[in-house]
């Protein structure tokens, strides 16, 4: 109670400081112990804050002539500077040897169960500028059960199957860090090592041996600072990108050196926080692949959405050209073209951004892979050119097999266009999607934006008044088996051809499991 630096809540505040040292407080409490009494009879002279070198923490505390020394940390560090314990009888004994070998195996015994240990000592002196960290008395052990989140286990299953590798990294000692580990899926092997963060050297003094070992190692226990940042810089020096997560003042050199770091928004520190990248308002590590989800989803939307109008509005571009080049009449009037950018464009690809999709089932992409890659360039051009194509020959059959007028035959092609383009919409379904179950055909929204659509290229047709505007003219049910079969052709060719599929990369290569990100 005396060696701790946190408060509890009163009417007017919130507990405030570390959370193991507020678990402290409360464990006093059910003791009937007060920290603010404690310290009336024990006023504070001297604090010597936890340092990473010496894992300890100590205060100095007037009692009577003498000075009370209260310490805490970790169990290894102090145990090694006790000469006493104290005994069930309450009396001062020497720590001997096989006294200290039990201690430490019950140290290991409480970390095996999960728990996380504190060491406390104490001693009186005469003087508070005296050594805190020699001749302690061992007054025994603290384990501190800080459960992990029931969601966090399904949440690391997501990243792996995501190719996100998850690494644990800990103060804590190594047994609490492999049981903890275990625990929420990271390092299920019962023969996986737990590195020592003293075993992490800095990259460049790595051998090739060291390396692997570091590779093959999911659990970092009893890391200091500087280890976490030479941890980040390994995985950065590979060119793999790493997102870290903490909390605390040492933590920030590592979230500042992180492709994406990320403090904690409730017991993190303003250091950090200002360090990170990004801050969790829940302290979740769920909201951080719910976070990842998203980001893939917005991107995919962007790219999908880019590409749809690119195919399309190219499609209109060649079907005039190639119009204009071979004398025939215009596929598509001016205020046509107009109306389809506004109808045919726009509500398609708002709707592609509300879908679900399996982007968690996938590998990650590229950092510097960009929207648009060679391959969807060329997939581009190419749907392009078959999409203006069958506008063409729905104008040519129009006019020189069902013997249309040109502004009937104009509508045909109008139409051809306009159906094709939303017909379009089913090729941009997610990598390895089924071909009726998935994010596009499971989108209500879609399917809202498609009717939206239809209804309105039926006014530009049928709806006197913007029928003339657009100078259309109902075709005659020859016609409209025409539009229909020329403008679903392209869709079905992309349904039926698994691999013409608009990703950053070739199908084959879209997902790959084998392949894990750190």
């Amino acid at each position: 109670m005396l060696c701790n630096g946190a408060a509890l809540a009163d009417d007017n505040t919130e507990d405030s400081g570390d959370p193991t040292e507020i678990a402290l407080l409360l464990a006093g409490m059910s003791y009937e112990m007060s920290r603010e009494q404690l310290l009336k009879d024990y006023p504070e002279q001297r604090v010597v804050d936890f340092d990473t070198d010496t894992m300890m923490m100590a205060t100095y505390h007037g009692h009577g002539e003498a000075v009370y020394v209260a310490v805490k940390g970790a169990p290894q560090r102090v145990i090694d500077v006790c000469d006493s314990f104290t005994g069930n009888d309450k009396q001062s004994h020497e720590l001997d040897e096989p006294t200290r070998e039990h201690w430490q195996n019950r140290v290991e015994q409480l970390a095996s169960e999960g728990l996380r240990i504190l060491a406390v000592a104490d001693k009186v002196v005469e003087s508070s500028e005296s050594n805190p960290y020699e001749r302690l008395r061992l007054v025994g052990l603290v384990g501190l059960l800080d459960p992990p989140r029931h969601e966090v286990r399904d949440s690391i299953n997501r990243c792996q199957t995501a190719g996100i590798r998850v690494l644990m990294v800990t103060g804590d000692q190594p047994t609490t860090g492999r049981a903890i580990g275990k625990a929420v899926g990271i390092g299920d092997d019962e023969d996986a090592p737990a590195m020592h963060g003293s075993d992490l050297q800095p990259p460049d003094e790595m051998s090739d041996e060291h390396k692997q070992q570091v590779l093959d190692t999911v659990v970092f226990a009893r890391v200091s600072p500087e280890q976490k940042l030479n941890l980040v810089d390994f995985y950065q020096r590979r060119g793999e990108p790493v997102a870290m997560t903490g909390d605390g003042v040492n933590d920030a050199p590592a979230l500042k050196k992180a492709d994406i770091g990320i403090a904690m928004g409730k017991r993190g520190t303003d250091a950090a926080k200002q360090s990170a990248d990004m801050i969790l308002q829940d302290d979740s590590f769920d909201t951080i692949v719910a976070a990842v989800e998203q980001g893939r989803i917005i991107f995919g939307n962007i790219r999908k959405s880019v590409v749809f109008m690119l195919c399309t509005n190219v499609a209109e571009i060649l079907a005039v050209t190639i119009a204009s080049l071979i004398g025939s009449p215009l596929p598509l009037l001016p205020l046509q073209i107009l109306y389809l950018n506004v109808v045919t464009d726009v509500f398609p690809a708002l709707g592609i951004g509300r879908g679900q999709s399996n982007v968690m089932n996938n590998s990650p992409r590229e950092p510097d892979e960009a929207v648009l890659t060679r391959h969807l360039w060329t997939a581009i051009v190419a749907w392009s050119v078959v999409i203006a194509s069958f506008v063409m020959t729905s104008l040519m059959v129009a006019l020189l097999v069902l013997g249309y007028a040109d502004s009937q035959a104009i509508t045909v092609s109008f139409l051809t266009l306009a159906f094709a383009k939303l017909f379009f919409v089913f090729n941009l379904r997610d990598p390895g999607a089924s071909l009726f179950n998935n994010d596009i055909t499971r989108n209500g929204w879609l399917w809202s934006a498609i009717g939206l659509c239809v209804a309105l290229l039926m006014a530009a047709v049928y709806l006197p008044g913007l029928s003339t505007v657009l100078q259309t003219v109902p075709p005659s049910p020859a016609g409209w088996l025409l539009i229909l079969a020329l403008s679903a052709t392209p869709a079905i060719i992309g349904l039926l051809a698994p691999r013409i599929q608009f990703h950053g990369k070739p199908q084959a290569n879209a997902n790959r499991p084998d392949e894990e990100k750190p």
